[in-house]
């Protein structure tokens, strides 16, 4: 059995690495060194060219034909989580008064969390030494990471999940006033129909003999009412059936054009760089005959048929090598821009604060989620979804059920508000991270535990 010393030293280590790298980020850019142009740069670089080989040069090695099938319950871990993380914010959204310009993005915060440098920076920090297997478990993990980056790329982009970041700047402002006042009236609404009901409940009980009477006589209306409508209904019949049997309406020309840009966007952006390398890194570790050109057999992989380069390694073992060299700049580059990304994060003073729905979306994500994350794995290690002696895939589902939401949304918002202001936006984002080096390494010391 592990010390509690030692649980907690080994799950703060991989996090005081990575915070070092967003402070790094955080200080250059408040320092006007790194300024937001250059943080933009760096963020394309690392979206599409480090992480595709990061993830290139971690999948083709670990895939194989025996381990494949963790893709199923990591896709719907990670969509489990999403859904969870939307009807919670819309839970919240009704409870508390969020602002006008951010009653979609709330939903947003919620569905969509922080899937890329911070979980990718914690497992390979945690599965490289024990009471991991180093590099064949650090391999692993980035491989199964890939499922959850695929799908948070495809919801948030082909899938047209950022048209809800968008909605929140369409329409007229609405003062932050009339949005309190016109939730106090909710709120009082809600309670009288609660109030209502409860005494419908209690009336029910103590007229229940008067019912049975009362449902006798209305029996026969009823019985009268069904042979008048009998007689109503067999004369419309021809109507109805010569309704049904004409031809729908021909597609509006609006509706075909929206419907074939809707199809074009969803193309392009199913053929950037991170989802292309994904799918094709997934299909060469599968085929033998295509995996043997990058990497040497191994234990789970030996294939008939392995040409060599003079120097006796795969002819193609050079790409997988600078895929390596490349991608290992991925996850830093990753952490320096969400530094920077938090060092622009401003709440203006002056204007009214959320503090319910502030409190309410952080607790959500940060301590719900993560306790709902738990559950989920130790339900499907269970009924042998998760596979119970990989240790890694139990690990990844719990890990990432405690990452605050996606600072994607940052660039999102600035794009789609009028004058770049992310300021709703910020009020929400601050406590998540602040609070993450607390549950993150409480949650990874829990998990540690109950792995190993």
């Amino acid at each position: 059995m592990v010390s509690t010393g030692s649980l907690v030293w080994t799950s703060i280590r991989p996090l005081l690495r990575t915070f070092l790298n967003v402070g790094a980020g955080f200080a250059l850019t408040k320092a006007n060194v790194f300024p937001p142009q250059a943080a933009r740069g760096c963020a394309q670089i690392a979206l599409n060219i480090a992480l595709p080989c990061l993830v290139f040069s971690r999948i083709v090695p670990a895939f194989t034909p025996q381990n494949i099938n963790a893709l199923a319950p990591l896709t719907v871990v990670g969509l489990l989580y999403g859904i969870a993380g939307v009807v919670m914010a819309w839970a919240i959204r009704q409870a508390f008064w969020v602002p006008h310009r951010f009653r979609y993005g709330i939903l947003a915060a919620g569905g969509w969390a922080n899937y890329g440098d911070i979980p990718t920076a914690i497992a390979m920090g945690m599965t490289a030494s024990a009471p991991f297997n180093g590099v064949d478990d650090e391999n692993s993990a980035i491989a199964y990471i890939s499922a959850f980056l695929l799908l948070f790329y495809i919801t948030l982009f082909p899938l047209g999940g950022f048209l809800i970041i968008a909605k929140d700047f369409e329409g007229s402002d609405v003062e932050s006033e009339d949005l309190r006042e016109r939730m106090h009236l909710r709120r009082q609404r809600m309670v009288a129909n609660a109030t209502r009901s409860l005494r419908r409940l209690s009336h029910l009980s103590g007229h229940s003999e008067n019912t049975c009477d009362t449902e006798a006589g209305a029996d026969l209306k009823t019985k009268d009412t069904i042979s008048d409508e009998t007689a109503k209904g067999d004369a419309s019949v021809d109507q109805r059936v010569f309704e049904v049997m004409q031809p729908p309406p021909p597609i509006a020309p609006e509706s075909r054009r929206t419907v074939c840009s809707r199809l074009r966007h969803f193309s392009a952006e199913l053929i950037k760089p991170a989802p292309i390398v994904i799918v094709l890194s997934i299909v060469i570790a599968l085929v033998n005959p295509l995996k043997a050109l990058f990497v040497l057999p191994s234990a789970g992989f030996q294939p008939r048929f392995r040409p060599t380069a003079p120097d006796g390694q795969p002819p193609l073992a050079f790409v997988l090598d600078t895929a390596t060299f490349v991608g290992a700049a991925g996850v830093p580059l990753g952490l320096i821009c969400l530094g920077s990304a938090l060092a622009l994060l401003r709440v203006r003073s002056g204007e009214p604060f959320p503090r319910g729905a502030i409190a309410a979306l952080t607790l959500a994500k940060m301590v719900v989620t993560p306790v709902l994350g738990v559950a989920i794995t130790r339900f499907f290690v269970r009924v042998g979804f998760v596979n119970r002696d990989d240790k890694v895939l139990q690990f990844l589902c719990i890990l990432f059920s405690g990452v605050p939401s996606a600072t994607t949304q940052v660039y999102l918002t600035q794009i789609y508000s009028p004058g770049g202001s992310v300021e709703h936006l910020s009020a929400f984002l601050i406590p998540q991270y602040v609070l993450l080096p607390f549950t993150m390494t409480g949650l990874v010391a829990y998990t540690l535990h109950y792995l190993f």
